[in-house]
């Protein structure tokens, strides 16, 4: 991709990005899978040229599908759902609260702003036998829920402060890393990340 004019991403390095002018092309591999998207068809085609010299490949359209998430498009928005994937059994059993609800989607709507905002929590002492807490954090980007995780901490905090912190830290260290793929790619957010 390096040959073709293509940088790879420092913050997600499976993301390529090209630059022409105002235009950008984006392409994210996973194994022998690749997602492309671009405001530029010539340099999408020129690339499915020279990636077919390079490689046996396929073209298979539209993105629906990728790694187990069904991908929809409407005038809303943008729809992602997992009703589809083969360890949603494993995902409802470690999700509880997904278990009544396989058929819940997320919908990425346009808000004419690119603000980005994280959330964290934590309890102290969450769990009585081993005296951790969980902590959990997401992100929301232009008014959409964007990145999320929910984690028992590797250490027993002293105090509620000490959790919290904790707790801050990732969601600092998450609000970076979407800074700096934002950037990368050419939206810049604007104003400060609020946590």
């Amino acid at each position: 991709m390096k040959k073709y004019g293509y940088r790879q991403g420092n913050a997600d390095h499976t993301l390529f990005i090209k630059r022409m002018g105002s235009k950008v092309t984006l392409l994210v591999i996973y194994v022998d899978d690749m997602i492309v998207t671009s405001d530029d068809t010539e340099e999408i085609k020129g690339l499915q040229r020279y990636l077919s010299s390079e490689f046996e490949m396929k073209d298979l359209g539209g993105f629906k599908y990728f790694l187990g998430i069904e991908v929809a498009r409407s005038r809303d928005g943008i729809y992602l759902s997992q009703q589809k994937e083969d360890h949603m059994a494993a995902v409802m059993r470690i999700l509880n609260y997904l278990k009544g609800a396989p058929g819940r989607r997320l919908i990425f709507m346009k808000h004419g702003h690119i603000e980005v905002n994280g959330y964290t929590d934590a309890n102290w002492v969450g769990n009585i036998t081993d005296r951790r807490s969980t902590l959990g954090y997401f992100t929301i980007i232009a008014g959409n829920l964007v990145t999320w995780r929910s984690k028992k901490q590797n250490v027993v905090a002293r105090s509620t402060t000490e959790v919290e912190y904790i707790g801050m830290a990732r969601g600092i260290c998450e609000l970076l890393w979407l800074r700096i793929l934002f950037i990368e790619i050419g939206f810049k957010p604007q104003g400060s990340m609020l946590l």
